[in-house]
């Protein structure tokens, strides 16, 4: 990145005045600004498989979970939030690589799932907590996957909760367009078995996708890549015929490899899908949710609560059984 950045100064040198003064286009391919994903030094499994060298089920999970790119979630959790995001973006930076970040604080988040329940305390809590989010990461290249399940988790709002939201995430995006311009901002569309195209597209829309760099599929679900670029394609196909235009779209494989048998909580005999990667029938597939971390206290996780990292459950999902 460091070696791309003076080649773009001394381009700028060259341009007029009046040009090189105008604001900066938003959002460069932060793919090519970077060797690759970043791979986080601190997740969950790769934690796990440092600490427990001596348990027969850690080198499976260190070969075949830890060392793949994967998200990491930001929420209440990370503490100061610019700070977070601004250390883990710049260990990245040092790296050349391409972080994937999960904004997932919003108001209410998770209100009509329960799991994951909590969330910043009022609009304009999290309004505040957005802007140090995109400004924590700044001009660095990076990938963020904004509030999953927030537009497709609207069952027990109410017309006025809806708007609210809405504004959230158009409020959100406007930050990273204004603070974070190497950013790509993905606004997440659920998946294909819970909200209709149409449907999906008009949220995604009033959201302000249209501003925004894409949306994400599948996070945390188990849906196939087939599936999710078929509804991805549905989804492009309405944005199309009502507003005129497309956006691409990625996908979480992290847990898709056996595909979904219907259910979303900690489904048993489920297996890693394809790792992360440019390309692949979406725009990237990522590995947004870390497999072996728990949905909730549920399924083959109960007694567990979101987010916990459960070895047994990562190791059976190597193999799929």
């Amino acid at each position: 990145m460091r070696r791309t950045l003076r080649a773009l100064a001394t381009a700028l040198l060259a341009l007029p005045t009046a040009l090189a003064l105008a604001p900066p286009a938003h959002a460069a391919d932060p793919t090519t600004m970077t060797s690759g994903f970043y791979t986080d030094p601190n997740s969950t499994p790769k934690q796990w498989a440092a600490t427990h060298p001596g348990d027969g089920r850690a080198p499976a999970i260190a070969a075949s979970i830890a060392g793949t790119p994967m998200a990491r979630w930001f929420g209440a959790w990370s503490g100061t939030i610019g700070t977070a995001t601004g250390a883990y973006v710049g260990a990245a930076d040092q790296a050349d690589k391409l972080p994937l970040l999960v904004a997932y604080n919003i108001y209410q988040r998770d209100s009509c799932g329960g799991h994951s329940g909590g969330g910043a305390a009022s609009p304009a809590a999290y309004a505040s907590w957005i802007a140090q989010f995109a400004g924590g990461i700044a001009a660095r290249p990076a990938v963020v996957i904004l509030e999953p399940d927030s537009l497709a988790d609207y069952g027990c709002l109410d017309p006025t909760q809806i708007r609210e939201r809405a504004n959230m995430i158009n409020g959100a995006v406007a930050e990273f367009n204004r603070q974070a311009p190497h950013t790509w901002v993905y606004l997440d569309a659920g998946n294909p078995g819970w909200v209709p195209a149409a449907t999906m597209a008009q949220r995604l829309h009033e959201a302000g996708l249209r501003q925004a760099h894409g949306f994400s599929l599948n996070v945390s679900n188990y849906y196939t890549t087939a599936q999710n670029t078929a509804y991805g394609n549905a989804v492009n196909s309405e944005l199309s015929a009502r507003y005129g235009y497309t956006k691409p779209y990625v996908v979480d494989t992290s847990r898709n490899g056996n595909g979904t048998n219907g259910e979303w909580c900690n489904a048993a005999g489920r297996r890693i899908g394809t790792p992360t990667r440019l390309g692949g029938g979406a725009e990237m597939l990522l590995w947004i949710k870390t497999p072996g971390e728990s949905d909730g206290d549920c399924g083959v996780g109960a007694g567990s609560s979101a987010g916990q990292f459960l070895p047994e459950v990562a190791y059976k999902m190597i193999y799929g059984y």
